[in-house]
């Protein structure tokens, strides 16, 4: 499922984009909002795949929302508004629609999120797939960690912690930066603070992972994502 975000301001423009969305069976709401500083608390607590941004709001503005954030999601722009467009474009998003939003129109801009996180997806892999192995900066050294080493990852607000066989490593950075470079085949995300390694999950209920007789919570909106790996009942 593609995990979405919401902004806009305008009831009417929310409600119609969540009704697009309700005819797709790939895309879910994760949560709507209002303003754009309601936005930012959403994505500080939840892993959003794709935004839908209006621009003209209150407070702040979408495309100056934008600006802000060090690792946007993809985004979609939905405005009545030509004119920013160019702007828009510079900052990488996926698309910029215009309302009042139709159907067609939306599912061309949906299709284009899935053109570029297949060919992003697809780069990804093959570099991953290609090392057994990254570096984490501590204390201005880079030191290796092999993928096979690793227990779990947990995040500790602005620092993320590492646990290997032999030591724990804390780094300076966001869990979401560290999955990244982590190959999907050996690892998963199942709690917005915690990922694991597959490989060394010696038991698993729907609440909790156990690795090495340590229960790792599983986050509610993760139960869905990794029942399909570790076969959940």
């Amino acid at each position: 499922m593609v995990r979405c975000l919401l902004v806009d301001d305008e009831s009417p423009a929310i409600d119609l984009l969540k009704n697009h969305i309700k005819a797709l069976n790939d895309l879910d709401v994760v949560a709507s909002c209002y303003s754009a500083v309601e936005a930012f608390e959403v994505l500080k607590k939840e892993e959003i795949d794709l935004l839908f941004l209006d621009i003209e709001m209150p407070v702040l503005k979408g495309l100056d929302f934008l600006k802000t954030l060090q690792n946007p999601p993809k985004v979609i722009i939905t405005t009545a508004y030509r004119e920013y467009a160019i702007e828009g474009y510079d900052l990488d998003i996926v698309d910029y629609i215009l309302k009042p939003i139709s159907f067609d129109r939306f599912v061309k801009a949906v299709d284009r999120y899935y053109e570029r996180t297949q060919v992003t997806n697809q780069s990804i892999n093959n570099q991953k797939e290609s090392n057994t192995f990254f570096y984490v900066n501590v204390n201005k050294k880079h030191i290796k960690i092999v993928f096979n080493d690793i227990l779990y990852i947990e995040s500790l607000k602005d620092y993320v912690r590492i646990h290997t066989k032999n030591q724990r490593i804390v780094v300076k950075g966001n869990i979401g930066k560290v999955e990244k470079q982590l190959p999907s085949h050996l690892f998963i995300r199942i709690h917005r603070s915690y990922i694991i390694a597959i490989n060394k999950v010696t038991a698993y209920t729907q609440k909790d992972v156990e690795i090495e007789e340590l229960e790792i919570p599983v986050g509610s909106s993760y139960i869905n994502k990794i029942s399909s790996v570790l076969k959940m009942s």
